[in-house]
């Protein structure tokens, strides 16, 4: 591996670069990785998670809004840009150098009508936009580990407000953090346990999908056509997420259970 430049910016830590294969990486505050882009492919989501992440696609399939909360390289934010013109989407990074970086070396497409980022803390700016979004992506990280600012219940019940009715919170965590369950709790008491667990491919990190109102449950063969469809058109593993969501959460034959009774 070859590392090409590390400097020190702020919250979060020491922001580094490498290169390998002909993929560039973003670390902050450690050695981990926490976005990756292919050279060659630079509108593609390189990473299993960021992957996972759009899982939300299976439920809420053409959003006009969508808010994030921490920026990375910008990997989701580019992949939007290409392949979902109709969305808009509003990014909230708290640290300075990470969008010095994800702008200076990973294309991150400039400000417009359909992308807006926004230095600030996101447990600031989410209680302060109650229902402005379709979707809420969370991949906030501080030093390796999930901002704690992140994970109150009074953060978890501002995401929910900050939803539109039928939306969905779509929080990234660490398969491995100890602290997982308790921030699942957390949501689950924000959400009324309208909760969904599903794991990415590498089950380096879990996805968790908390939904504002929508039906308790649907049909595994309503979602297995909207999978078919979403595959072709973004040529994500939209069957394994299916496939994770029947091995992680509570089901029949017939549905999946979004409000287990």
């Amino acid at each position: 591996m070859s590392r090409t430049r590390k400097w020190s910016a702020g919250k979060g830590g020491a922001i580094a670069l490498s290169e390998e294969r002909g993929v560039r990486m973003l670390h902050i505050g450690g050695d981990a990785i926490q976005s990756a882009m292919r050279l060659s492919a630079p509108d593609a989501l390189e990473l299993e998670y960021t992957r996972a992440m759009m899982a939300f696609l299976l439920f809420c399939p053409a959003p006009k809004d969508v808010l994030m909360v921490g920026l990375g390289a910008g990997s989701i934010p580019r992949f939007m840009r290409a392949r979902m013109p109709d969305v808009r989407v509003t990014v909230v990074e708290i640290n300075p150098g990470v969008v010095t970086a994800a702008r200076h070396y990973f294309g991150l497409p400039p400000e417009d009508k359909r992308l807006r980022i926004v230095l600030g803390d996101g447990a600031e700016y989410v209680p302060g936009h109650r229902v402005s979004a379709d979707v809420l992506l969370l991949d906030g990280f501080e030093d390796g580990a999930h901002a704690k600012e992140l994970c109150t219940q009074a953060f978890y019940d501002a995401a929910h407000e900050a939803l539109r009715e039928g939306g969905v919170l779509c929080a990234n965590f660490m398969a491995d953090d100890p602290k997982r369950d308790t921030w699942c709790r957390r949501i689950e008491r924000s959400f009324g346990r309208r909760v969904l667990l599903l794991s990415a491919e590498d089950d380096v990190n879990v996805i968790v999908l908390a939904f504002r109102g929508g039906p308790a449950r649907i049909a595994w063969d309503e979602l297995k056509t909207r999978a078919r469809a979403l595959k072709r058109l973004y040529g994500l593993p939209f069957d394994y997420f299916l496939s994770s969501l029947k091995a992680r959460n509570t089901h029949t034959a017939g549905y999946l259970e979004i409000v287990p009774e």
